[in-house]
């Protein structure tokens, strides 16, 4: 494969190794989500467990406030910190 079909089988890998812990396996809940940003993103949204935030982030994450977040609502949080570390690295 090549890197960007590798990167990807990561995405969607990533998705499911945390997505039906706890119900749907094609969605994400509260729990799942805290789990993954910890684990997966945690030198980007730190160590932190303060409640508040983790319910911002998913909430902002749930687009259509159906409680939960599929894989569109997680592929666009990748992509908009994509965006983010790709302007913060390209800055001269």
């Amino acid at each position: 494969m090549s890197e960007l079909q590798n990167a990807m089988a990561s995405l969607i890998a990533v998705f499911h190794k945390y997505s039906g812990k706890e119900g749907d396996p094609l969605t994400l809940t509260r729990g799942e989500v805290k789990e993954l940003l910890k684990a997966e993103m945690g030198d980007i949204f730190g160590k932190s467990s303060d409640k508040a935030q983790l319910d911002k982030i998913f909430n902002d994450l749930d687009a259509n406030s159906d409680g939960t977040v599929d894989f569109q609502e997680y592929i666009t949080l990748v992509a908009c910190i994509t965006m983010l570390c790709n302007e913060f690295f390209t800055k001269k």
